[in-house]
């Protein structure tokens, strides 16, 4: 069965963007340990999971990095391109980019689905919706969460319900960027 792996970037206080989806308080700068740590995560992925929101900006921003990586690390970038994607939506009818397909049906099937086929690990990278919907569905086999070192006071957070997990690693960077693994635990 394949993985389900969530990476998102949190403030210290745990929000993945203030009120108005703001995400001016991320550290962009990674340094190349954590770059090097981020292929790793991602070396086994062969698929990707994106809300329709979070896939308008997300798809065109990796295809025009490939002409201008702008410090990217060109495999990473290359990775970010080529894996097949899954955009979740309720409202797009086909997909409009390439190495895509849609899921329009029930969450937890989709996902499910997923999980059942043959391949690497799949990861998902949330919007606020998307990932409070899949991590309330308790679908999200590791979560690996980048801690930026920055209290916003308010914003969006993905977690809204009561989630146990069981820390597997973590990990500081020269950046100031904490990297916690945590694996799903049963309650």
């Amino acid at each position: 069965m394949r993985k389900l792996k969530l990476q998102m970037q949190l403030s210290l206080d745990g929000y993945y963007a203030g009120p108005n989806q703001e995400m001016d308080w991320m550290i962009w700068d990674f340094d190349q340990q954590l770059k090097k740590h981020l292929n790793e995560l991602t070396a086994p992925v062969d698929c990707i999971l994106l809300g329709r929101k979070l896939a308008e900006g997300f798809i065109p921003t990796w295809k025009e990095r490939l002409a201008d990586p702008a410090g990217e690390d060109p495999v990473f970038v290359k990775k970010m391109n080529d894996t097949h994607k899954v955009i979740f939506s309720n409202t797009l009818t086909k997909s409009v980019w390439e190495n895509t397909t849609l899921a329009t049906k029930d969450l937890k099937t989709e996902i499910n689905n997923l999980k059942q086929q043959d391949g690497g690990d799949i990861i998902m990278y949330g919007g606020h919706n998307f990932a409070s919907n899949v991590i309330s569905e308790n679908l999200i086999d590791e979560y690996n969460l980048y801690i930026h070192p920055i209290a916003i006071g308010n914003g969006l957070a993905p977690f809204h319900n009561r989630t146990s997990l069981e820390l597997v690693q973590s990990k500081t960077f020269a950046c100031g960027i904490t990297f916690i693994q945590y694996k799903s635990k049963a309650e």
